[in-house]
Order: structure tokens, then C-alpha cells, then sequence
């Protein structure tokens, strides 16, 4: 069996690893984030979430941390987009590469998307 060649890593960070904190974090304080990261090196970072503000407080402000990070030439910088309106608020903010996401069950795919499966895809 052949050895993979390359791995990807991506660093969720400022999207997964800040989605859940309770207390409100800045814009600022984002932007400063994902540029350490670039600084450490890393070359690809999904900033955050083009997600509804009412379902994930923190992803609020997505747009604006893309406007105001200092990129890198070489570094991807992405953002995931559950649904075909995250998607459109990506692109508009310039964002260059989408992660997107399909649910396994129609649990998850409720209580995570707020739709169906079928609806979703």
C-alpha cells in the first residue's frame, strides 16, 4: 500500500474552535487571531462561518474579519457556508474558497441546518 505524498492541514480555529465560547469576542480580536496564525506559518486557516448571527452569535462579523485580515500569498484562507445564502455572503466578501457541509441523518441535519437532508443538498 502506497504512503500518501501530502497532507493538508487546515486550521478551524477562529471558526470551529470560537463558535461556542459564551462570551461575545471582537471583530478585533479575530482579525489578530487569524493573523498570528499566518504569522506561525500555517497555510490554510477557515477564518469562520457565513452563518445566521440568531444560530451562531460568535460567526457574526465573518465578512469583516475576511476585509481586515492581512493574507499571504500562498495562504488559504476559507470559510464554511451551510447553505446556498452563506455561500452568496461568502463570495461577496471575497472569500475564495467555501467548505461546505451535507448532513448524515435528518437529527443532524435539523438541528444543524435548520432543514432536511434533501432540502439542504
Amino acid at each position: 500500500m502506497p504512503f500518501v505524498q501530502k497532507v493538508n492541514i487546515v486550521e478551524v480555529g477562529p471558526r470551529d474552535g470560537l463558535q461556542n465560547e459564551a462570551q461575545p469576542i471582537s471583530i478585533e480580536d479575530k482579525v489578530r487571531l487569524v493573523d498570528e496564525l499566518t504569522a506561525a506559518g500555517l497555510m490554510h486557516i477557515e477564518v469562520g462561518s457565513f452563518v445566521s448571527p440568531k444560530w451562531v452569535p460568535q460567526m457574526a462579523g465573518s465578512a469583516q474579519v475576511f476585509e481586515q485580515i492581512q493574507r499571504r500569498e500562498g495562504v488559504i484562507y476559507s470559510a464554511l457556508a451551510p447553505n446556498l445564502r452563506g455561500f452568496e455572503d461568502a463570495l461577496a466578501a471575497g472569500v475564495r474558497e467555501v467548505a461546505v457541509f451535507a448532513a448524515a441523518t435528518e437529527g443532524f441535519s435539523q438541528r444543524n441546518l435548520n432543514c432536511s437532508i434533501s432540502e439542504s443538498l
